[in-house]
């Protein structure tokens, strides 16, 4: 699920590629990769994993993918400043519509700039199709189903450490999910905005690959790059919680530490 920057150069003018820049749009406008089209996955928080939340979820994502340009051929490389949370989030949701030729950039336009590969700054229009995509209930949770299995999860808080402490409070209540094991998604990134290779990496995840494991952080973007970096690491059974800490901390009778 990574690419690498001399890989990506090598296929800029491939036809079947979709390369989404997944910043803010004034960081685009001031240089992108060539042929990237600008998607601020940032501007789509989702907090309602109920049965109907994740019904609508379903659809605007679906509209979304479409409006993109992605289609079942296409090949789709996600990039961010690093290898970041938004890069992760678009490679995550492809994923969750069994999308599997799906890509982040590593290390991000950071590095691809380092090594003084061209950028432009013209808009790149997008070339709408449709998107339908068969959903992956496997590597998705919504509150309910933490809730009921609790004891037997690894829950991974992927926030900063004053976040799952309680001392920075971003919802009606401050704290973490019970059992939640706090690893700040920061920590699985290189000094360069790499991904860490995978020795590093299993020293911050010392659990069984066999052990069913649920990322969460405010609102599933940090998460999706933790869920990236266990799947990396060659963690089968890996889901993230959507809904997040946006909707946990806002569920009075969930249950809190």
């Amino acid at each position: 699920m990574l690419i690498t920057t001399s890989d990506l150069a090598q296929e800029l003018d491939s036809p079947n590629l979709v390369l989404v820049d997944t910043r803010s749009y004034k960081e685009y406008s001031q240089g992108h990769i060539p042929g990237a089209v600008n998607l601020d996955l940032f501007a789509f928080h989702w907090f309602d994993t109920s049965k109907e939340g994740l019904q609508s979820f379903n659809e605007q994502s679906r509209k979304i993918l479409s409006f993109v340009g992605i289609t079942e051929s296409t090949k789709a490389v996600f990039y961010d400043d690093v290898s970041g949370m938004l890069a992760a989030r678009g490679v995550w949701l492809l994923l969750y519509f069994s999308h599997t030729d799906v890509f982040m950039l590593d290390g991000g336009i950071k590095k691809w700039k380092a090594e003084n590969r061209p950028l432009e700054t013209k808009s790149n229009g997008f070339t709408p199709a449709k998107f339908s995509g068969k959903i992956n209930q496997d590597i998705i949770a919504g509150f309910e189903y933490i809730q009921e299995n609790l004891d037997r999860l690894v829950i991974i808080d992927a926030r900063s450490k004053e976040e799952y402490d309680g001392m920075v409070i971003r919802a009606a209540r401050s704290g973490h999910i019970p059992n939640a094991i706090n690893i700040d998604w920061s920590l699985n990134l290189s000094g360069d905005g790499t991904i860490k290779d995978q020795a590093t990496l299993s020293e911050l995840y010392k659990f069984p690959n066999d052990a069913e494991v649920v990322t969460y952080c405010q609102g599933a973007y940090r998460a999706a790059n933790s869920f990236l970096a266990l799947k990396k690491l060659g963690f089968k059974n890996v889901k993230v919680y959507l809904g997040s800490w946006g909707e946990w901390g806002n569920k009075p009778e969930l249950p809190v530490v």
